[in-house]
C-alpha cells in the first residue's frame, strides 16, 4: 500500500503482535507486519517511519532465538522494542539479558524516571518525588534487562524490574519491559501515539477514506478489463468486500450467493435482498445445501469439516464462473485475523485452526485471486461499510464463521441438526435484540452439542439433546471474554428453546474466555 507514513512491525512470534498494528492504525497511522528474518532489502523497499520489534515466547538465549537482520539498526530510523524486542535490543547492543528473579505476569505498577518524548504525559505525578510518575502497565516476561547496553539509559522501572524501559536518544531507539499494544496497559496508547508522532513524527492520514481510494485504484489495475466473481457467504466481510470490487470495477462484477445449508435464519433473503436495493449488484443464488450436507455425511473432525466446505465453495464458484465469459478473479473476503490465526506467513506465531476463506483454497483454483480486506481486522472492516454507505443491518451484525453452523454443531452434521440449531439460534439472537444487548456483544449464539440427556416433560421421561449457548465481548476477535449476561435473559432463552425447539431438554451457558478457548467451538 502506498503511504508515506508507515511503520512495520517486526513479528518474533507474540500472540500480541497483530495487536500492535492495529493499535497503530487507531492512530490513523498505517501499519504492516513482516517476520522477524524479512531481508534487509524488503524492509528497506517498505520505507518505513520507524519499526517495532515484537515480543516472543522466545529467550534471546534460546538456540533458535529469532534474530533480525542486523542491518535495520542502521536504517537511521526510530525503532522501538516491545518485551523480547527490547530483550533482543540489550542483547545485540552490549547489554545483559538475564532470568528475572521471578517471572512478572499482569499488571504492574510502573515508575517513569525520565518522562522526555516517549513516556511524555504519562501516568500520575509521585507525591512524594515531583520528578516522577507513575502508571499501570501489563507485563509478561521471564527474563529481564540486568545491564543497559551502551548509550542507553534507563527510563522506567517497576519493582521486579530495575530496567522496564530504556532509550538511546542519540540513535532514537527506545524498548519497553511491559506491553503497550495491550488495553490493561492504561496509558499504553498515548505512549504508542507519543512514538508515532513525537519520536517517528508521523502524520494521521490512514483513514477509510483514503483505504477506498487506494484499495479501488489497485483493483482496477490489477483486473483491467476482465470479470470478477465475488463468493457471498451472508457475513459482514463477504459484503463489504463485494461493495468495495463493486465501487472499482461495476458490471465487471458477479456475486455468487451460496446457499450452503448451513446459514442463520433468514440470512440468504435477508443479504440479497440488501444489496440488490441498495448497490444494485448482480447477484446469483445458488441452493448447494443438499450437496454441502452430502460431503459432510460422516465427518465429525472440524479441521476436515472447514477444509471440505472450503473447497465446494471454490468448487461451486469455479462452475459458475465458467458460465461468464472473460472471468479470471475471485474476490473474497480474507480478514487480517483468518491470515494470522490459519498460516504463520508473516511470523512464526502459532496456527490456531484453518479458516474456511484461507486454508480451504484448493491448490489448483484456476482463479485469480482478490482479497482487499487482507491487511483489516474486524472493527476496521464495519469502519470501511460503513464509509461505503452499506447500511448497519448488515454492518452491525455479529461475526458469522464462512463454514456456519456446520462447525456449531459439534460431531456429524446433518439435516436434521442443522434445523434443531438453527432454531435454537434464532431464538438467542431474539431475546439478545429484544434485551437490547445485540451491540455490545461481539458474538451471541448456539452450539449443539455431541451428547444427550435425561430430562423430564410433562410426565413423560426425555432423553433429548444439548444446547450451548455462547455470548462474548470483544474488540478484535483476538481476545473474548464471557458475557455477563442477566440471569433473566438466560431464563428466558432457555425456557423458549426448550419449549419451542423439538429434541432439545437442556440449555447450558459458555463462561470461558479466548484465550484460553476459542469463540467458536470448532
Amino acid at each position: 500500500m502506498t503511504n508515506e507514513n508507515k511503520i512495520l512491525v517486526l513479528d518474533f512470534g507474540s500472540q500480541y503482535t497483530q495487536l500492535i498494528a492495529r493499535r497503530i492504525r487507531e492512530c490513523n497511522v498505517y501499519s504492516e507486519i513482516f517476520p522477524f528474518n524479512a531481508s534487509f532489502e524488503k524492509i528497506k523497499s517498505f520505507n518505513p517511519k520507524g519499526v517495532i520489534l515484537s515480543g516472543s515466547p522466545s529467550s534471546v538465549y534460546d538456540n533458535n532465538a529469532p534474530i533480525p537482520d542486523k542491518m535495520i539498526f542502521k536504517l537511521g530510523i526510530p525503532i522501538l522494542g516491545i518485551c523480547y524486542g527490547m530483550q533482543l535490543m540489550a542483547h545485540l547492543w552490549g547489554g545483559k539479558v538475564a532470568r528475572a528473579p521471578r517471572r512478572e505476569y499482569g499488571r504492574s505498577e510502573l515508575i517513569i524516571d525520565d518522562d522526555s518524548d516517549l513516556l511524555n504525559g504519562i501516568g500520575e505525578k509521585l507525591k512524594t518525588q515531583n520528578s516522577k510518575f507513575k502508571t499501570i502497565v501489563w507485563m509478561s516476561h521471564g527474563d529481564m534487562i540486568d545491564r543497559c547496553p551502551k548509550d542507553f539509559i534507563p527510563i522506567a522501572h517497576t519493582s521486579n524490574s530495575p530496567v522496564a524501559a530504556m532509550a538511546n536518544y542519540k540513535k532514537g531507539f527506545y524498548a519497553l519491559q511491559f506491553h503497550p499494544e495491550v488495553a490493561h496497559t492504561e496509558k499504553g496508547i498515548d505512549i504508542l501515539k507519543n512514538f508515532l508522532f513525537k519520536v517517528c513524527r508521523c502524520s494521521p492520514t490512514w483513514t477509510m477514506k483514503s483505504f477506498i481510494d487506494t484499495v479501488t485504484q489497485e483493483i482496477r489495475e490489477k483486473v483491467i478489463d476482465n470479470k470478477v466473481v465475488c463468493g457471498i457467504s451472508g457475513g459482514v466481510d463477504s459484503s463489504v468486500t463485494a461493495v468495495l470490487v463493486h465501487k472499482a470495477v461495476k458490471n465487471q462484477l458477479t456475486c455468487i450467493f451460496v446457499d450452503n445449508g448451513f446459514l442463520r435464519a433468514g440470512e440468504a433473503e435477508k443479504v440479497e435482498e440488501t444489496l440488490r436495493r441498495h448497490f444494485h449488484m448482480d447477484i446469483k443464488c445458488i441452493d448447494a445445501a443438499k450437496r454441502f450436507l452430502n460431503k459432510l455425511k460422516g465427518v465429525v473432525d472440524p479441521e476436515l469439516k472447514r477444509k471440505i466446505i472450503g473447497n465446494e465453495f471454490i468448487k461451486v464458484f469455479e462452475s459458475e464462473a465458467k458460465k461468464i465469459r472473460e472471468v479470471k478473479f475471485l474476490a473474497q473476503g480474507t480478514l487480517y485475523p483468518d491470515v494470522i490465526e490459519s498460516i504463520p506467513f508473516k511470523g512464526p506465531s502459532a496456527i490456531i485452526k484453518s479458516h474456511h476463506n484461507v486454508g480451504g483454497l484448493l491448490k489448483r483454483m484456476k482463479l485469480k485471486l482478490i482479497e482487499p480486506l487482507r491487511e483489516l481486522f474486524k472493527d476496521e472492516v464495519r469502519l470501511l461499510g460503513k464509509e461505503l454507505g452499506i447500511p448497519d443491518e448488515i454492518i452491525n451484525r455479529h461475526p458469522f464463521p464462512g463454514p456456519g453452523l456446520a462447525i456449531r454443531i459439534i460431531g456429524e452434521v446433518t439435516h436434521e441438526r442443522c434445523n434443531i440449531l438453527r432454531r435454537a439460534d434464532s431464538i438467542v439472537l431474539q431475546e439478545i435484540k429484544k434485551a437490547g444487548l445485540y451491540e455490545e456483544l461481539w458474538q451471541a449464539f448456539a452450539i449443539l452439542l455431541p451428547v444427550k440427556s435425561v430430562g423430564v416433560m410433562g410426565d413423560e421421561r426425555t432423553y433429548e439433546n444439548v444446547i450451548a449457548v455462547r455470548a462474548v465481548k470483544s474488540l478484535d476477535g483476538m481476545t473474548a471474554d464471557w458475557a455477563r449476561l442477566p440471569y433473566d435473559v438466560l431464563e428466558i432463552i432457555s425456557n423458549r428453546i426448550i419449549n419451542e425447539v423439538k429434541g432439545i431438554n437442556r440449555v447450558v451457558y459458555d463462561i470461558s474466555s479466548k484465550p484460553p478457548s476459542t469463540i467458536e467451538w470448532e
